[in-house]
């Protein structure tokens, strides 16, 4: 099977998503797949072998100026790949990065209205070059924001195309009602002209069915998986208990959460030798949100209980899930995925985590953790507590999740499971003429 896999890069930033997409299409290739990874916006980031392809679709520099000057809708191609040079996107996203989702609401809308918005010149080429030189059997979308091209990949290729649903309401929550209101309705829009939608947890599934009001029986469920190349079940060390948190050090990943919860344990008799590991994205943004959290554990007296572990690699991540002994990313959204769940469990280590999104499903079907009451700092410190001082425990878990994860959460069972559902989906496809996208 031929498969063109678009992703979304994250302006140089570490995104779950991409780690994901990346590794589904290395596994989908190791299968006897011919999957191709065509980013679009900017260049992908990833911990492990980067297997994208060297074009860049959409570039962002390309997508921002035909959205804000009627000159650069014009301009030649021979320009346009000038700016979308890898190099020139890499430096942008040092900056981009930091851009308030907020005021991206008729940016989003002009590219969900495809061929009939600002960037009609970048779906064509993307369209073209799918149609010439890709020739995928089925094209999939890493999130439905891209899905302004559906249409014209379906007018053009005549293959079936399927959205994955993996954190695209993070972004629209963040727009003002109005624009989030127009871009919903352009998305449900184009539903007509896509096959399915694949979500990474059943509760995704069911969430994000009615927030985009999509016929729930259209979205299928497909758990991630990780590579667990370099990962293994953690030797118990001599050293101080650990807490682990691994994710972005943001708001919504709940960083805050995690520092209060510490607070509250470090305040109990028993646990002066327990020390808290973090480790993650930290972008400039954030970086203020970060010092005040640091100015709360400084007044509480225990700053120096806390460490900020760089890992950019996949080495230095590996090394960081072995040297904490229970993992804790209380976020405050849903979580669609939880990545450094698996990865945790990769590693023998047990979890702690809000009882919403994806975490149930994950736990419920591995027995790899505890979950707790969302948003509550007194229950996490209490659940934290309890498993660092039973080990027998903590080892029960780790063992049930390092266990499950072999059996159900890899790299290899994800691409699997992706190949049997576009394999169902294939077999009936019809030759049809879909309906016409109006403009907005």
């Amino acid at each position: 099977m031929r498969i063109a896999f678009i992703t979304a890069g994250a302006a140089g930033m570490y995104c779950g998503s991409c780690m994901r997409d990346n590794t589904l299409a290395a596994a989908l290739h190791a299968l006897g797949h011919d999957a191709i990874l065509v980013p679009t916006f900017t260049p992908i980031t990833t911990d492990e072998a980067d297997v994208s392809d060297k074009h860049i679709f959409m570039g962002g520099v390309n997508v921002y100026l035909q959205e804000k000057f009627r000159l650069f809708r014009h301009t030649p191609r021979w320009f346009d790949r000038l700016l979308n040079a890898r190099w020139l996107l890499r430096y942008v996203s040092r900056y981009s990065s930091n851009t308030d989702y907020s005021t991206l609401g008729g940016l989003t809308a002009s590219m969900l209205q495809g061929t009939l918005g600002h960037q009609r010149k970048e779906v064509a080429r993307l369209v073209a070059w799918l149609k010439t030189e890709a020739k995928p059997d089925v094209v999939l979308l890493t999130n439905a924001l891209l899905s302004g091209v559906v249409p014209a990949i379906r007018r053009e290729l005549g293959v079936p195309v399927l959205t994955t649903l993996q954190g695209d309401d993070i972004f629209l929550d963040a727009l003002p009602e109005s624009d989030r209101e127009r871009c919903i309705q352009l998305i449900l829009g184009h539903d007509a002209h896509t096959e399915g939608y694949i979500s990474t947890s059943g509760a995704y599934a069911d969430y994000m069915s009615g927030y985009l009001r999509l016929k729930r029986e259209k979205v299928h469920v497909v758990y991630p998986g990780i590579n667990t190349k370099g990962h293994e079940r953690m030797t118990p060390l001599e050293r101080p208990p650990t807490i682990g948190y691994f994710a972005r050090i943001a708001p919504e990943k709940g960083f805050a959460n995690m520092i209060d919860a510490f607070i509250k344990l470090k305040a109990r008799p028993g646990t002066e030798a327990i020390q808290l590991k973090y480790s993650g994205w930290l972008g400039v943004k954030n970086q203020a949100f970060h010092t005040a959290q640091l100015a709360k554990l400084a007044d509480a007296g225990i700053l120096a209980n806390a460490h900020h572990v760089e890992s950019p690699d996949h080495a230095s991540k590996v090394r960081f899930f072995q040297s904490i002994d229970v993992l804790s990313v209380p976020t405050i959204y849903h979580e669609p995925k939880g990545l450094y769940v698996l990865e945790a469990w990769a590693n023998g280590v047990p979890v702690v985590q809000p009882h919403h999104g994806s975490f149930p499903e994950l736990i419920q079907q591995t027995g790899g953790g505890v979950l707790i009451p969302p948003n509550d700092a007194n229950a996490l410190a209490d659940a934290l507590f309890e498993l660092l001082a039973d080990h027998p425990r903590r080892a029960e878990l780790g063992n049930n999740g390092h266990t499950a994860l072999h059996e159900r959460f890899t790299a290899q069972a994800m691409a699997r499971e992706t190949v049997a559902l576009l394999e169902r989906i294939l077999k009936p496809m019809p030759t049809h003429n879909p309906p016409q996208l109006q403009a907005t």
